[in-house]
């Protein structure tokens, strides 16, 4: 059988296809996989005929998305924010409810009286540093990330913009800084060890260092952030850090429980789901004597 034809009938076989291996959001990704493989911003509609050889390339795409490799991975590149991003394997994927995070950073970034200084701790892929230098281009900002693959897959999201990508550890990173940041956020391993994510495309495709968190809870590196982010923030800094949308209380415990923090509280992603935790930095003469 011909593996070429129009673009819709391709489609129709294509999301079949996911259908039947359980894919979620089958017709939207068959069509974002014939559209990658034909490589234009052509719509769909307007082609008449798919040749035979993209047909194969493209059944071959669809062959993997049936495996559950996820779509971006596929495809190479995510939207995040305002900007199209690399992804690849060693590296988290950045999902829609960081851009509720994100966005928080930014306002917080905005707010500032001068150049602000932010510090992107774990960044992964870099998207959340990229889309911070991209919307406050006065910030200086910096990226740490501990994984050597995601690094790479950062370096190249980051390598026109102004932030400095530091291969580090997110619990001592930085020390120069202490006292003088602005804005720390974090979207950090948070999955307590054994639980088992839902979607197949993050069991089998992310990087188990940038899912669990470590501890019965997943809170031992979401602690080390938030200690971390109390020594490097200025007086009245912001710290903001994504959260599993079932740890929103004890998100807000792990933070008030460095005694560096006022006014901590939850955040929704688009869902109405707790999703992130933000803080304001107390002064340093008040640590001791108002930790819990």
């Amino acid at each position: 059988m011909s593996a070429g034809g129009s673009p819709r009938h391709l489609i129709a076989l294509g999301t079949q296809r996911l259908i039947e291996a359980g894919v979620p959001s089958p017709e939207h990704d068959a069509r974002a996989l014939l559209q990658h493989v034909l490589g234009t911003e052509r719509p769909l509609v307007m082609i008449d005929l798919v040749s035979e050889a993209d047909g194969e390339a493209y059944f071959a795409l669809v062959a993997r998305r049936m495996e559950r490799e996820p779509l971006q991975f596929i495809v190479g590149e995510v939207t995040f924010r305002y900007s199209t991003l690399l992804v690849g394997h060693g590296a988290f994927i950045p999902r829609p409810e960081t851009e509720i995070v994100t966005g928080v950073a930014i306002d917080a970034a905005r707010a500032v009286n001068g150049p602000a200084r932010i510090v992107d701790l774990c960044t992964g892929s870099g998207a959340i540093a990229a889309a911070i230098a991209d919307e406050v281009p006065t910030a200086q900002v910096w990226g740490v990330e501990l994984s050597e693959d995601a690094l790479r897959i950062a370096q190249t999201n980051l390598i026109h913009r102004h932030v400095a990508l530091v291969h580090a550890d997110a619990a001592v990173a930085l020390p120069e800084l202490d006292g003088t940041v602005d804005v720390v956020v974090s979207n950090p391993p948070y999955i307590p060890d054994g639980a088992v994510p839902r979607d197949r495309e993050v069991t089998r495709w992310d990087p188990p260092l940038a899912l669990y968190g470590g501890g019965p809870d997943g809170e031992v590196v979401p602690r080390a952030v938030a200690e971390r982010a109390a020594g490097l923030l200025r007086e009245g800094g912001v710290f903001v850090m994504e959260h599993g949308d079932v740890q929103g209380a004890a998100m807000r415990r792990l933070v008030a429980a460095t005694g560096a923090f006022s006014g901590v509280v939850t955040g929704e992603d688009m869902t109405g789901r707790d999703r992130y935790v933000r803080a304001v930095r107390r002064p340093r003469d008040e640590d001791a004597r108002l930790a819990p």
